[in-house]
C-alpha cells in the first residue's frame, strides 16, 4: 500500500511516555517559526512596558499553515531596532482555555500551551490529546518538536512530579489504526 502509517516507538519518558515517529507523523516537521504570526481575537491589549500582548476571546493565531486556537493568549516579544520590519520579534506565546493546535491532519488539544518560537517547541499541559487520522494518544503533557516533527506524550502533566496526573493511573493511552488485510 502507498498509504503511510504511524510508527510507534515506546520509550521511557518520565513515568510513562510515548513518542510518535514516522512519515505520517512528520506533519509538524521543519515548521517555519520565522514566518509571520497573524492574530485574530475579540480583544487585543498591548502592554508596551512589559513587552507583551494579551489576546482574548476566540483567539486564533496562524503561522505557516499551523493554527493555534484558545480562549486567551499572552504573547511575549522584544523590540529589535533596525530589524528592517516593525522591530518586534515574538519569543513566546502562552495559551490557555481549550487550546487546539492544528496543522495538516494532526491536531493537539490541551488545557494550556507554551509555544517557544526560538526553540521551536510547543508544550501542552493538562488533558492532552494528539490525533492524526484515526490514531489518538492521550496523557498529561505533550511536547511537539517543530524541527524534527517528533511528539512526546507523558502521563503526568508536569513530566513526572507525584500527584500531578490528569488521570488516576497517570499513564498514556492510545488507539492506533492498523492496515486492513485482504483475505
Amino acid at each position: 500500500m502507498t498509504r503511510s502509517f504511524l510508527l510507534l516507538t515506546i520509550g521511557a519518558v518520565g513515568a510513562a511516555g510515548m513518542m510518535i515517529a514516522g512519515a505520517g507523523a512528520q506533519v509538524m516537521q521543519n515548521h517555519d517559526s520565522n514566518a509571520p504570526v497573524n492574530f485574530n481575537a475579540d480583544r487585543i491589549e498591548v502592554q508596551d512596558r512589559a513587552d507583551r500582548v494579551v489576546v482574548s476571546g476566540n483567539v486564533e493565531v496562524t503561522q505557516a499553515g499551523m493554527t493555534l486556537n484558545a480562549a486567551r493568549m499572552t504573547v511575549a516579544y522584544r523590540n529589535q531596532p533596525g530589524s528592517g520590519t516593525s522591530g518586534v520579534e515574538i519569543d513566546r506565546i502562552d495559551a490557555s482555555g481549550n487550546v487546539v493546535v492544528t496543522k495538516g491532519d494532526q491536531t493537539a488539544r490541551g488545557n494550556v500551551a507554551i509555544y517557544d518560537l526560538n526553540s521551536k517547541l510547543i508544550t501542552m499541559l493538562g488533558n492532552v490529546a494528539l490525533t492524526q487520522g484515526g490514531n489518538r494518544l492521550t496523557g498529561g503533557r505533550l511536547v511537539m518538536d517543530l524541527n524534527s516533527g517528533r511528539s512526546t506524550v507523558d502521563g503526568r502533566s508536569s513530566g513526572g512530579a507525584a500527584g500531578s496526573t490528569t488521570s488516576p493511573s497517570g499513564r498514556v493511552s492510545g488507539t492506533f489504526t492498523v492496515p486492513q488485510q485482504k483475505n
